[in-house]
């Protein structure tokens, strides 16, 4: 974990008034402080510090209606436009299953919670609720929109509203959900085995749990039939090629709290700088194709025949985002896109290593 350098509320109000334009990710890494620091210094001057229900929270935006959900990691953003319906959330984990807004939730690891009220230069007012976790960083941000219900988002921050509103955050390490005992892992053989045994998705993460491996070095481990590297032109090539057709897709990106996953065709795929992104009606994503260190094909067997995705990962071999063919229950994959990731430029297995 980098060391967090303490600054005063006022100090951070400061240089963000010399610096109104950057992005609140960029300055708070340019200035050495989390982003909850820099949002916390704003308490009382269009922030609001709530109380981290996340229940309460995802249940009551359904009443708001359209809204954009952003989720995000380092290296990829994304964002659904829509209402939050279909919440259903535990102590651990829970999912919100709209026809829009589909997430993965991770209540425990949600540690801090804003409401965000800022003035455009059109003389407007952009409003955000921002949820983040015990290290600052931003793990899940729901943005108004013209169609939002504003009498029931006002409701809603009012119902959330933190007694404590002090600008001062106790923040702590992050401790890493994946961590695995590697000292442990199994052997080869041993993955082959279970992977070849899997006959569902879902059950991928407890066998790697169960194995001690990470989801990196299991590719790394398997053999071509089930996993093999891609060059990096991969991840261009598949979203053009998916772009504007009738195939939909699936891309999901997120982090450690709050994964989120759009299913449908995707129609406008764009490239600026380094970011290769999506502007889609109710979707849009924007991914960093310089942090690419890897991207890998993967194939998955299921009751209903093999399931195939393209997984990217960061130089640190951590997940950045993941691409599969939408398909239904019960049924197999759609040929077209198991036909268009396995056309993809291959590496030789020791060029990934």
């Amino acid at each position: 974990m980098t060391t967090i350098q303490r600054r005063s509320p006022e100090e951070i109000r400061d240089l963000r008034a010399r610096n109104p334009e950057m992005r609140e990710r960029d300055f708070a890494r340019i200035h050495k402080i989390s982003e909850a620091e820099l949002v916390a210094a704003h308490i009382g001057h269009g922030v609001t510090r709530l109380r981290v229900d996340v229940p309460a929270a995802l249940n009551g935006l359904a009443a708001c209606g359209e809204v954009m959900a952003l989720t995000r990691n380092d290296s990829a953003v994304h964002e659904k436009i829509g209402p939050y319906e279909n919440v259903n959330l535990g102590a651990h984990a829970g999912t919100v299953l709209g026809k829009q807004i589909d997430l993965r939730v991770f209540p425990n690891r949600w540690a801090f919670a804003f409401a965000v009220e800022k003035r455009t230069e059109e003389g407007g007012t952009r409003r955000s609720l921002q949820f983040f976790d015990s290290e600052g960083t931003a793990i899940h941000k729901v943005h108004t929109r013209e169609a939002t219900d504003r009498h029931a988002w006002d409701l809603l921050v009012a119902s959330l509203l933190s007694d404590d509103q002090s600008p001062l955050l106790d923040l702590s390490p992050v401790t890493d959900p994946g961590a695995v005992d590697t000292s442990a892992a199994a052997s080869q053989e041993e993955l082959r085995q279970s992977w070849s045994k899997l006959t569902d998705t879902h059950q991928f993460f407890g066998m790697l749990k169960r194995l001690n491996l990470t989801r990196h070095q299991a590719l790394s481990m398997i053999d071509a039939d089930y996993a093999w590297p891609l060059d990096l032109s991969a991840t261009r090539m598949l979203l053009n090629g998916a772009a504007g057709t009738d195939l939909p897709i699936m891309v999901f990106i997120g982090n450690h709290a709050c994964i989120q996953i759009h299913s449908g065709p995707i129609v406008k795929v764009g490239e600026m700088g380094p970011w290769i992104n999506i502007f889609d009606e109710t979707f849009h994503m924007h991914l960093r194709l310089d942090h690419i260190a890897e991207a890998w094909a993967v194939r998955k067997p299921t009751a209903d025949g093999h399931v195939t995705s393209v997984e990217c990962y960061g130089a640190d071999k951590q997940l950045i985002v993941q691409f599969f063919g939408k398909r239904q229950e019960g049924r197999d994959e759609r040929p077209q896109w198991r036909e268009l990731v396995e056309s993809l430029p291959r590496l030789e297995q020791s060029s990934a290593a």
